[in-house]
């Protein structure tokens, strides 16, 4: 059969389920095939349920082609690990094939979740999907092969400054439609431009995540003043298919039913503290905008995370009193984190660089106890080993990794940081608790990959930067000249 007649068949099944994403999505994926998907069969229960109910949505309204109708509005609060990715990259596929000349756009609260998770999904289950072939699928964005301008998908960051890049999206004839993953985190200002594009045609709004903060929009239409005008439900990562049951048990024992870590990370519940990330976002925002002098005799001080292989990267950051902007940090790949000799020789490379001047070089103890043990081999004295888990200099905190991070909250009122997005998610991804004695807890790098799959190795290696107090360099004394000899009539 020729590929034209083809298409037009397969043109006229997927138009059959135009009210029917759940339908879709089990037609068009390879389920249970040799493959990728071999040995699936499909959505869970709870992604079902939100499929399900956004066909009735669009049953409910039944819009004609041309008469605008109210807008699709469906809201997720949930907690880890519960297929929000997976999902979102399933209704983009259901929208691009059964809607021509459809617009959506799509965020995540950072550009490292949206590039390395939500936008990743998208691509790969497109790629899967039946209609594939109908669209280019490119780095930033889905396109149609016909009318490329007027169908397609692309995605967006979400920084505030930005927040115009969401205006002016219209599909007066079809879907204009957004997608906000990690909402919770995805500025307020963003949100309020991207209503603008849903005045027109048969448009859509998903919004998901985990709810970090018990303010802003996302809290508002899961759990506040707006709920009612949207579709929203909640859901305990318990309840999904997809998540590692014995972990979660291990954060109930660690920190507690009650405990805000738990109501948003497995309940999908609002924390009861304004935030549950310990560093605030907008104390990030705010350093990495501002500019600040340094004084004369200030020590650069150098912090090394050493990675212990894999995707993990080795990170050498510097911070000289209020700055740690000017001097950009040193990155190498975590496939050479084993190679300790490549490590000493760049650490000490730094170290003999007389044009930086590094006064102190701390090291993670966990991968790099043996480079501060070559390093003192070689010579330099001002380098020292660090242990996150090592006891902190100060009572209110459990461990030296507490201590750090809290001198580096506090440094960040008055601080200024470089605008990598990596330092910037790091800096605000650990968690915390006040745990039964009182002590400061963060969140620590082996619960943060297991929780995120990845670890915060820029964030860690600033925090070294606040391992111990460094005095201040004073200038030289200048020689005292002998006034004997200049003037001897005072003798």
């Amino acid at each position: 059969m020729p590929a034209a007649n083809v298409d037009l068949e397969l043109a006229e099944a997927v138009a059959q389920y135009y009210d029917d994403p759940f339908g879709f999505v089990l037609f068009a994926y390879p389920w249970g095939q040799p493959g990728p998907l071999e040995g699936e069969t499909g959505p869970d229960e709870n992604q079902a349920e939100f499929l399900r109910s956004l066909g009735e949505e669009v049953k409910a309204r039944r819009f004609d082609g041309k008469t605008p109708c109210m807008p699709i509005r469906m809201a997720e609060s949930s907690g880890h690990g519960t297929g929000k990715s997976a999902m979102g990259a399933w209704i983009a596929d259901w929208i691009l094939s059964t809607r021509p000349n459809s617009i959506g756009t799509v965020t995540a609260g950072t550009a490292t979740q949206l590039e390395e998770r939500t936008w990743a999904a998208i691509q790969y289950w497109t790629r899967l999907c039946i209609t594939a072939h109908w669209f280019e699928i490119m780095a930033g964005g889905i396109y149609a092969k016909i009318n490329p301008d007027a169908w397609k998908l692309v995605s967006q960051t979400c920084k505030e400054e930005n927040a115009q890049s969401f205006a002016g999206q219209h599909a007066r004839t079809s879907t204009s439609w957004y997608l906000f993953d990690e909402a919770s985190t995805v500025p307020d200002a963003i949100w309020r431009v991207a209503f603008g594009g849903l005045t027109d045609g048969e448009p859509m709004f998903f919004a998901w995540g985990q709810p970090e903060r018990n303010t802003g929009q996302f809290y508002e239409v899961c759990f506040g003043r707006e709920r009612d005008r949207w579709n929203h439900r909640n859901v305990d990562s318990r309840n999904s298919r997809f998540t590692n049951k014995q972990l979660i048990q291990e954060w109930l024992r660690d920190y507690g039913e009650d405990s805000d870590w738990c109501r948003v990370r497995i309940f999908g519940l609002p924390p009861r503290a304004s935030e549950l990330q310990f560093i605030d976002k907008e104390r990030i925002e705010e350093a990495r905008k501002r500019r600040v002098e340094v004084l004369d005799g200030e020590p650069l001080i150098c912090g090394v995370d050493v990675s212990g292989g894999g995707a993990a990267w080795n990170i050498l950051r510097f911070r000289r009193g209020l700055d740690a902007r000017s001097i950009p940090a040193i990155r190498i790949p975590g496939e050479h984190g084993r190679d300790r000799e490549l490590m000493v020789a760049k650490c000490a490379e730094v170290l003999s660089d007389k044009e930086l001047d590094v006064r102190m070089m701390f090291i993670d103890a966990a991968f790099g106890a043996v480079i501060v043990e070559r390093l003192k081999m070689l010579g330099y004295r001002n380098v020292m080993e660090v242990n996150f888990g090592g006891e902190s200099p100060n009572v209110h905190q459990l461990n030296k990794r507490a201590y750090m991070y809290n001198l580096m909250k506090d440094w960040l009122v008055k601080g200024s940081i470089d605008e990598d997005e990596r330092l910037a998610v790091d800096l605000a991804t650990p968690g915390y608790k006040i745990n039964h004695s009182g002590k400061l807890v963060i969140e620590s790098k082996e619960e943060l990959v297991k929780r995120l799959g990845r670890s915060p190795d820029d964030g860690d290696a600033l925090a070294l930067t606040f391992a111990h107090p460094v005095a201040l360099q004073l200038p030289k004394p200048k020689v005292r000249r002998n006034l004997d000899n200049l003037y001897p009539f005072m003798q």
